[in-house]
């Protein structure tokens, strides 16, 4: 199997791809794998969805909307952030802006003079420092290599900090066997009372919402979809009656069921 995911090589997205796939190739920006996927140029994609710390991955959301896809597999990894440099002199700070953000604290107690530059991953950050002196990446420790010198480890602001990426398949791979599923809503109304109904199509039948998320749905502005994560498989019954409600409330939109899928913890 290969897997395409967030490069270069280094990233955290690589880190979890690696549980996925033997052969890993890279794309600059998460549209891209999720379209390099639905064209069936590669059987996976690996695509960070939410963080512990910054919440959800907008890219992400938007991305799973916009394209026919299906998830097959959760993977949840524990981030560990720390600064790389070639010497302790530096001007700059560069990760991707996620990093920044789950270091900002620890950043401004220590660098508070520091640039701060958002590059498209932690691997693009750390390639800058390895070119450039005044700079220094946030990464994880491993990415040092001989070249670069590993100034502070374990700088995120929380120690908790862990990131869900979700296995992206072509529309055709979608199951409806695992303990959890994805899928979006698109209501195409708005009326009082709407959110509560989708919402009592879960909890009318004791199912748990892990996620529910807004995102504009660019049709026009105050026009909203909604993204559920429900921790049950579609193969259960008041599962499947749940989805069928929603469909029934969405009507004049659409619903967008992204499949049923396992979750898995990758500590290294």
């Amino acid at each position: 199997m290969n897997a395409v995911t967030l490069g270069p090589a280094g990233t955290y997205s690589h880190r979890a791809a690696r549980a996925v796939a033997a052969e890993v190739s890279f794309r600059e920006s998460v549209t891209a794998i999720v379209d390099a996927v639905e064209a069936g140029e590669f059987e996976r994609g690996v695509v960070p969805i939410e963080n512990s710390i910054e919440g959800s991955v907008t890219e992400s959301l938007d991305a799973l909307a916009d394209h026919d896809v299906a998830v097959t597999r959760e993977v949840v990894t524990p981030i560990r952030h720390a600064l790389l440099a070639q010497g302790p002199e530096f001007e700059v700070v560069a990760s991707h802006s996620q990093a920044l953000a789950q270091c900002r604290n620890w950043l401004e107690a220590n660098y508070p003079s520091a640039g701060l530059e958002a590059v498209a991953s932690t691997a693009r950050g750390v390639e800058r420092a390895r070119e450039d002196a005044r700079i220094a990446g946030i990464g994880h420790p491993d990415n040092a290599g001989d070249d670069l010198t590993i100034l502070a480890e374990d700088i995120q602001d929380r120690t908790s900090n862990a990131t869900r990426f979700l296995v992206v398949a072509p529309a055709s791979a979608r199951s409806d066997a695992g303990g959890k599923t994805t899928l979006i809503v698109y209501p195409n109304a708005n009326y009082p009372g709407l959110l509560l109904e989708l919402l009592e199509a879960f909890a009318d039948r004791n199912l748990n919402l892990s996620r529910i998320e807004s995102r504009p749905s660019g049709e026009r502005l105050g026009d909203y979809l909604f993204h559920f994560d429900v921790d049950a498989g579609l193969y259960e019954e008041h599962m499947a009656k749940a989805v069928g409600d929603i469909e029934a409330i969405a009507d004049k939109g659409w619903v967008k069921v992204l499949g049923s899928y396992d979750t898995e913890h990758v500590l290294e």
